[in-house]
């Protein structure tokens, strides 16, 4: 059966789905490629559209493409060989003006001392490159700094539930496969943010069926789930090294995540001696796991396999019986929370850079502390309402900058605020462009004179967010930037 995300692929940027504001920055820059010259990054979680987005915008422009992945080709001599010949030479015969596309995915994987010439290799690439280069990352600040100020970027969000829904709906329709509504609802839920894991999940469970009911949905999670519980009851109480072995063969669990599951919930029925045994394989197993990782030979992985299975299971040495309660290992729930932390820092700290022309690491360590001292717990109401107007902020934003609680009446009013005020400075922008007849301008100077007092004080607190790096340069010391603490901790 062919891949719906492969088959469905949209062939225009009108059709991507989600994303618009990153839609329209992308076609943007196509159009004014002649102008600036520069490769751009899409950046954000999987299954957002960003490949997907590089291909339409090649097929709306006319440009052949030419795709490398940067994880499998990341040697500097087969870079320059392979995608600078791409990059630095056009095809007067080809179409779109002349122009290709070179498509560079999983930029953000090139780490390590063997992949430093590799970096090197495309940072020195993208700036001398006379074709267009899109870069592909599912996290921007795993690149090298030196990498991301040579390119534009575009920040692509996870898809919204009620984004999913449609194209769910649509591929139902093409595929005449009768739906239940509460059952696509299901799979959007499920995969929130995630187009393509829903699109995924959509064609493994309609395979076979004509029509998708919420019972299908619920047996397929169901199903996943005893599959790793009970595989853990296998492996630490039940079987031998050798069916614990050639049990896991049958779990959809990377090393990497099954290494996970084995380590927290082992020392539920391990104690004494067979736990200190069974720890002994386990770092065993992290250490093949390291190799992999610092190597990319996935072949090292069948021997960290051997030890977090094979190995735990030997160590035991008396009977497991009854039933243990086992969970998701409380990494995952850390790194998730720390995860989202680092998200919102890094967003407020991007619309801070560009409103003020300043660099990321300056709005995240000297802007932002000033920014949470000023209006910790929008105490200062109408210089809150500006900063929220000036930097785009939403709620949790604001929430994150004062130290308030989200959902709060006072911040929403305060975002509610910050969106009038912003609609306000826009129409004063424009110069008499949204102004109406003569007689509703006479009608409205009455109103506009008595008002100037007032934008003139929230002018007064906009003047203060108008941070710069000399200006805060004595005011706050550098602080680490790996703190992960939730909040305000983040860069303070």
């Amino acid at each position: 059966m062919t891949d719906w995300t492969e088959k469905y692929r949209p062939s225009s940027l009108s059709e991507l789905r989600g994303n618009d504001k990153a839609r329209d920055a992308l076609r943007e820059w196509a159009e004014t490629w002649n102008d600036h010259h520069k490769a751009v990054v899409l950046h954000g979680p999987p299954g957002v559209g960003k490949t997907s987005a590089a291909h339409a915008l090649a097929a709306d422009k006319s440009w052949p493409t030419i795709e490398l992945n940067a994880s499998d080709s990341r040697t500097k001599d087969v870079i320059e060989r392979v995608a600078g010949e791409a990059a630095k030479s056009g095809t007067l015969t080809a179409g779109g003006g002349g122009r290709r596309l070179l498509i560079m995915d999983e930029a953000d994987n090139i780490h390590g001392n063997a992949d430093r010439g590799g970096s090197r290799a495309i940072t020195s690439l993208v700036k001398e490159a006379n074709q267009p280069m899109i870069l592909i990352a599912n996290d921007f600040y795993e690149m090298s700094n030196g990498l991301r100020n040579a390119c534009e970027d575009i920040e692509f969000r996870g898809v919204s539930k009620r984004s999913i829904l449609p194209v769910l709906r649509d591929l139902c329709r093409k595929e005449d496969i009768e739906f239940d509504s509460e059952a696509l609802e299901q799979i959007a839920e499920t995969n929130s943010g995630d187009l393509r894991g829903a699109i995924k999940d959509l064609q493994a469970l309609a395979e076979g069926k004509e029509r998708l009911t919420p019972d299908d949905v619920v047996t397929s999670e169901r199903d996943t789930t005893e599959g790793v519980f009970d595989y853990l009851d296998t492996v630490i109480k039940k079987a031998g090294p050798q069916e614990a072995l050639e049990a896991s063969y049958d779990v959809d669990e990377t090393p990497d995540d099954l290494i996970n599951w084995i380590e927290d919930n082992m020392p539920k029925d391990y104690h004494g001696e067979e736990l200190v045994v069974a720890y002994d394989f386990l770092a065993n197993a992290d250490r093949w796991l390291g190799r992999v990782r610092e190597t990319q030979n996935y072949s090292f992985w069948r021997y960290a396999g051997d030890n977090m299975t094979a190995g735990v299971a030997a160590a035991r040495q008396e009977d497991k019986g009854g039933w243990t309660r086992y969970g998701p290992p409380s990494y995952w729930s850390k790194l998730g929370r720390s995860r989202g932390t680092r998200d919102k820092r890094d967003y407020i700290a991007r619309q801070i850079a560009e409103a003020n022309g300043v660099s990321m690491a300056t709005a995240r360590r000297k802007i932002m502390p000033q920014l949470a001292v000023m209006t910790h717990h929008c105490n200062n109401r109408e210089l809150t309402v500006a900063m929220a107007a000036r930097y785009e902020l939403d709620e949790e934003h604001v929430s994150f900058v004062t130290g308030s609680g989200k959902n709060t009446n006072k911040v929403a009013s305060i975002v509610e605020d910050a969106e009038e005020l912003r609609e306000a400075e826009s129409v004063a922008a424009s110069q008499g462009a949204f102004e109406g007849t003569p007689e509703e301008s006479d009608e409205s100077t009455a109103t506009n004179e008595a008002s100037d007092e007032s934008d003139q004080s929230e002018g007064d607190d906009a003047d203060k967010l108008d941070l710069t790096e000399a200006e805060t340069e004595e005011s706050v010391d550098n602080e680490s930037e790996d703190d992960e603490q939730a909040g305000l901790s983040d860069f303070m």
